[in-house]
């Protein structure tokens, strides 16, 4: 009998729980923050800020500053040092390392037990439940997971405290029985050293009944390019001929679609979005024929939402759900059952509709560029690649742009690297076709460019092939959740980039 039979009845109850997204949004998202407030109230931090778990959403706006890594860092590193309630009621073990501030090489999240379990447990979990309700014929629990994962270490050699890539947190602490159902082994998933790992898993993985996967694109690429050079196989489901949804996130996925579509030529496979981020799992791609995602407005976050074009302001506006408008580009801020009260993720969203509230990422707050008023955003940057790949016929692997601030002959331009798993046959055709996107995607992009009198036409340079993962080995960062920049108002990323281009 099929496992997948048996096990989705028991997620018919979520499923309808689920439904109530289109009708009580705001009643669940209050729901979330008298839970967090009530929590808050036994803490360091809430006691300071007067919580009671009583208050309205407008009594916390008004206790609460909107906080950056940089005002909680000094709490979360007493919280590593091992004191309790600080931030979050008793002693937080594991704390996820996710990439820098201006002032440090890491940032260190705390991940409490509840936040495990109400939030990115929770989201792996309705991952299934609403890819089982969208494939009736699915028959995912009948073979294994291949979850990709980063390492871990001790955390300042407190007993039982760990700091690492969130992945690795959860599969530390995954119930012991997911580990029938998943591969590589844990020893595997949890080594530090990517290319090591990489071999391991794809020989592990080679022989098993490999029904979905899991991870970040890139990575994920890496792994399947490797089974292939073992197996011999021109196409994935040669080697896992049940392999029917790959799960992803952590970077955009238009850059690798192309790439994937030709590795995997099955009609039946499945691709969803998620939106798991060290701080918290937040979206889920819930409709196969809408790009936009779910936010998960149940779990333990409650969400504001600042209007970019206010984030340099000295007053910003900061709304709740309820108060946000379809069409605006937003930063979001995060309350979580980590303890990040009012915390700027970095991220920033666009909401499609509302009832139930989808949205698409467009990018980082510090992720841009806007050196000449131009505001060009990763969510431009992507559909631009697109479309030029799409009229080319190329395929784009990792990129990043900064901006060129005034040559020598007094020029200013954009600067792309970008590393190609298929070149076009004219890159003179493919930069003036991204740059002709950019400008009907982007007006103020279009006006800088205008007779090239701000901006002139960008420049591309062909990236030798492995440069981004010759730059992320560099930083420590190869593997696990760690991406590229894709966008910077500064040179400091791409200058290291070019010196390695050789």
């Amino acid at each position: 009998m099929s496992i997948t039979r048996i096990i989705r009845p028991l997620l018919a109850l979520r499923l309808r729980q689920l439904e109530l997204y289109t009708s009580q949004a705001q009643e669940l998202q209050t729901k979330v923050l008298k839970k967090l407030m009530a929590k808050g109230a036994q803490t360091e931090w809430g006691q300071a800020h007067q919580y009671s778990g009583r208050e309205s959403y407008e009594a916390f706006a008004r206790q609460t500053p909107v906080s950056t890594y940089e005002e909680l860092k000094g709490y979360i590193d007493r919280m590593r040092q091992g004191e309790r309630n600080v931030l979050w009621p008793g002693q937080v073990r594991w704390y996820a390392k996710s990439s820098g501030t201006t002032n440090d090489k890491s940032k260190f999240i705390p991940v409490s037990r509840e936040a495990l379990h109400d939030t990115h447990y929770a989201g792996g979990t309705d991952a299934v439940v609403w890819y089982l309700r969208n494939n009736p014929q699915s028959r995912i629990f009948d073979g294994k997971a291949l979850i990709l994962g980063g390492s871990h270490a001790p955390n300042y050699n407190l007993k039982n405290s760990l700091v690492g890539d969130l992945s690795a947190i959860l599969i530390e602490n995954i119930n012991p029985l997911v580990n029938l159902v998943r591969v590589p082994s844990k020893a595997t998933a949890l080594l530090s050293d990517f290319e090591v790992k990489r071999d391991r898993i794809a020989k592990e993985s080679l022989k098993q009944n490999v029904t979905n996967l899991s991870g970040v694109p890139s990575w994920m690429l890496s792994v399947l390019t490797r089974v292939m050079e073992i197996s011999g196989a021109r196409h994935l489901e040669e080697v896992w001929p049940n392999l029917e949804v790959f799960f992803h996130g952590g970077v955009a996925f238009t850059p690798y679609r192309e790439q994937y579509q030709q590795l995997i030529k099955s009609p039946r496979m499945h691709y969803m979005e998620t939106y798991n981020a060290s701080e918290g799992f937040f979206g889920l791609q819930d409709d196969p024929g809408n790009p936009a995602m779910s936010l998960m407005i149940d779990y333990g976050v409650f969400y504001e939402f600042i209007p970019m074009d206010e984030l340099e302001s000295e007053h910003p506006s900061v709304v709740p759900l309820w108060g946000v408008e379809t069409g605006r580009n937003y930063a979001m801020v995060i309350s979580t059952t980590s303890g990040l009260w009012r915390y700027m993720i970095g991220d920033t969203i666009r909401f499609t509709q509302k009832d139930p509230y989808k949205f698409i990422i467009t990018g980082r707050t510090k992720f841009f560029i806007n050196a000449f008023g131009e505001e060009l955003i990763v969510d431009n940057a992507e559909k631009g690649l697109a479309e030029a790949c799409r009229q080319t016929g190329a395929q784009v692997l990792e990129y990043t742009a900064a901006p060129v601030f005034m040559d020598e002959h007094g020029k200013c331009r954009h600067q792309w690297i970008i590393e190609f798993s298929q070149m076009p046959e004219d890159l003179n055709a493919f930069a003036r076709i991204l740059d002709e996107a950019l400008q009907r995607i982007n007006s103020d992009y279009e006006a800088k460019r205008f007779k090239d009198i701000t901006l002139q036409p960008l420049e591309i340079i062909v990236a030798r092939r492995g440069l981004f993962n010759d730059w992320l080995k560099g930083k420590g960062k190869l593997g696990g959740q760690h991406k590229v920049p894709r966008l910077s108002n500064k040179r400091d990323f791409i200058e290291e980039i070019l010196k390695l281009n050789k």
